[in-house]
């Protein structure tokens, strides 16, 4: 079976100088390799094509056979790594905690623990009888974290 992290380094190599990063792998028993890939800016295809072409030519298809997919992190896909936390900065995403709250936020900061969020939420005002929209900075974990994707509002 075909080593992720041979894959993974390949990857990296070729990208290195570039805005591509890799964001994941995976090998299926049937060593059907998937490279999952994204950028500070934006993949086209042929950044995929020329990547999927350059891992081709180090390994060797007599030695073990294979099927490789290079892909980009589409849009709405979760986020699996800090640089593609820090590329949305400033910029609305959908959390979902491991105790099930969902949060629509703005991503204000993202470090190696943990991320920072400013959302609106409604709390009771002194003198006020209803409660009002306040605008809330708070930071979470990523231990507290299940996922998170791009919010996109289409409205």
């Amino acid at each position: 079976m075909i080593d992720t992290k041979q894959i993974i380094e390949i990857a990296e190599r070729h990208a290195e100088g570039s805005e591509l990063f890799v964001v994941g792998c995976t090998v299926s028993p049937a060593n059907e390799v998937e490279l999952t890939i994204d950028s500070d800016a934006s993949v086209d295809i042929e950044q995929c094509i020329a990547l999927s072409r350059a891992i081709e030519a180090e390994l060797d298809r007599d030695a073990e056979d294979f099927e490789l997919t290079v892909m980009s992190a589409g849009i709405g896909s979760e986020l699996k790594c800090l640089r593609q936390y820090r590329k949305l900065l400033g910029r609305s995403v959908e959390v979902v905690l491991k105790n099930g709250l969902k949060i629509r936020a703005r991503l204000d900061e993202a470090t190696d623990e943990a991320i920072t969020l400013s959302y609106e939420e409604k709390q009771a005002v002194e003198g006020k009888k209803r409660k009002q929209a306040v605008t809330v900075t708070r930071t979470y974990p990523f231990d507290e974290i299940k996922s998170t994707v791009e919010y996109l509002d289409f409205k």
